[in-house]
């Protein structure tokens, strides 16, 4: 969370889990296949894990998978009974059916992470990917930002520590999601120099186009290893909007076609207006029609909200 106070919404302004279940329907019956669970942190919300359980069992559903930033996964799950406390927050979620797990780790430094989080609470992100590994999760990714003169340093060990945990890496450009103001030259670094920067140290990295996985990653085989690690340059690629087919439902119900561009669509109020199915596939349809070509991030982007309020 930012240090800064945030605007608390009130319990009815935002989607209940009956409401968030009927619109993944409405988007299954449509053709989604794929849902993540994102934040701010998911984990905390109430009775979570019920509610990623009726989700994963939505028909046309394939994939429900969640991005959290690992301090609860190896906690017991707080809606269960103490007698069940020895099962960890990470074996619920898989028990439920999430396939996958995103964890967010832009540092191995202690001190590092509790700079760029206000939390001093690396430690735990540690046990939680532990606790991931051991749950059984199909994949855990590790997504690292990238950030000039705070961990350039450390991507050869950000690379070594998912060698040698098994789990696949992605490194991230710092994007202007929040405030246009905290993008700028000082700490922007951009994928093609984290690319040298890991050349030098591990060999030149091998290209692999064919290797895919959902997101809009580039990937490359380290040498002499069998391991991939991926970029995401949604400020330097311009090719990076291309393939985009995602959209993105916020907390209080707007219906977002691009995360790097203002537009967002009321939905919660369609819904509450009382809207039959017909009504809301067409909102679909229409807010996909308004999806941009790519995003505004290098030109005139207007942040109307922080990332704890998108999502990730």
């Amino acid at each position: 969370m930012p240090q800064e106070l945030q605007e608390w919404l009130p319990r009815d302004g935002i989607l209940t889990y009956e409401e968030i279940l009927r619109v993944v329907r409405i988007g299954a019956e449509l053709g989604v296949k794929k849902v993540r669970v994102t934040g701010g942190e998911p984990l905390v919300r109430r009775d979570a894990v019920p509610f990623l359980r009726e989700l994963c069992a939505i028909d046309g559903i394939d994939d429900v998978g969640i991005s959290t930033n690992g301090t609860l996964l190896a906690t017991p799950d707080p809606d269960l009974a103490k007698d069940e406390a020895s099962v960890t927050m990470a074996q619920r979620l898989v028990q439920a059916g999430v396939r996958t797990c995103n964890v967010s780790l832009d540092s191995l430094n202690r001190e590092t992470y509790a700079h760029n989080t206000g939390r001093d609470f690396l430690p735990r992100v540690l046990d939680g990917l532990d606790a991931a590994l051991a749950a059984g999760f199909e994949s855990v990714k590790l997504n690292a930002v990238l950030m000039k003169d705070q961990n350039e340093h450390e991507l050869p060990q950000l690379v070594d520590f998912a060698h040698e945990k098994g789990m696949l890496l992605r490194f991230i450009e710092l994007m202007p999601v929040s405030t246009r103001e905290m993008l700028h030259d000082d700490n922007f670094l951009a994928t093609g120099t984290a690319r040298k920067l890991l050349d030098a140290h591990f060999g030149a990295l091998i290209p692999d186009p064919d290797f895919r996985t959902n997101g809009p990653a580039s990937y490359f085989r380290v040498p002499g290893r069998d391991q991939h690690i991926g970029f995401i340059g949604a400020m330097t690629n311009l090719h990076f909007c291309e393939s985009c087919n995602k959209l993105r439902l916020t907390c209080d119900g707007k219906l977002r076609p691009c995360l790097g561009s203002f537009l967002e669509f009321d939905l919660l109020k369609v819904l509450r207006e009382g809207a039959d199915d017909a009504a809301l596939k067409q909102f679909f349809i229409d807010v996909v029609e308004r999806k941009p070509k790519e995003h505004d991030f290098r030109n005139n982007y207007q942040p109307n909200r922080r990332m704890i309020a998108i999502g990730g």
